[in-house]
C-alpha cells in the first residue's frame, strides 16, 4: 500500500459529498402550502409544491402529484372530512396561495371551488364503486 492510498481515498470522500451538496443546493425549492394535523400536532397529510408541480403526502408518503392545485387542495379537503366522519378531530391548514390558485382553476373550467370539490368527490365515488371489466381468474388447482 502506497503512502498516498489515504489521502487518495480521502478525496474521492470529499468529491462525492461535494457532488451530492451541489446537487441538492441545485435542487428546486419545497414550498410548504397545507397541512392535515391530529390534536397531538402529528402529521397526517401536506401539500407541497415542487417545480411547480402540486404534491400531496400522506403518512409519509407520497400519495400524488398534479398541476391542479383544486384538485390536490379537495382530495386533502377530503381525507379532513374522512377522518371527521370517523370521529377523529383534524386540524386543515393552507396557504392563501393554494386556495386561490384552486379558486382561479376552478374559475377557469366555470365553476366555484365548492362545485369543483363536489364535482371531484362525485368522480372519485363513482370510479371506486365501478367493478373490474375483467372477471377475476379463477386460481388454479394442482
Amino acid at each position: 500500500m502506497s503512502t498516498n492510498s489515504k489521502a487518495r481515498r480521502d478525496a474521492k470522500k470529499r468529491k462525492v459529498i461535494k457532488a451530492r451538496n451541489l446537487a441538492r443546493a441545485n435542487a428546486p425549492a419545497i414550498e410548504p402550502h397545507a397541512e392535515l394535523r391530529n390534536p397531538q400536532g402529528d402529521l397526517l397529510a401536506g401539500i407541497v409544491r415542487q417545480a411547480g408541480v402540486w404534491v400531496l403526502g400522506m403518512d409519509g408518503r407520497i400519495a400524488g402529484s398534479s398541476d391542479s392545485a383544486a384538485e390536490v387542495l379537495a382530495m386533502i379537503k377530503r381525507a379532513a372530512a374522512l377522518h371527521e366522519a370517523n370521529g377523529q378531530p383534524v386540524r386543515l391548514v393552507y396557504s392563501d396561495e393554494l386556495r386561490d390558485t384552486a379558486v382561479i382553476e376552478a374559475a377557469a373550467q366555470g365553476m366555484s371551488l365548492e362545485d369543483f370539490e363536489k364535482k371531484l368527490e362525485a368522480e372519485m365515488s363513482t370510479g371506486a364503486e365501478e367493478p373490474d371489466s375483467e372477471p377475476d381468474a379463477a386460481p388454479t388447482q394442482h
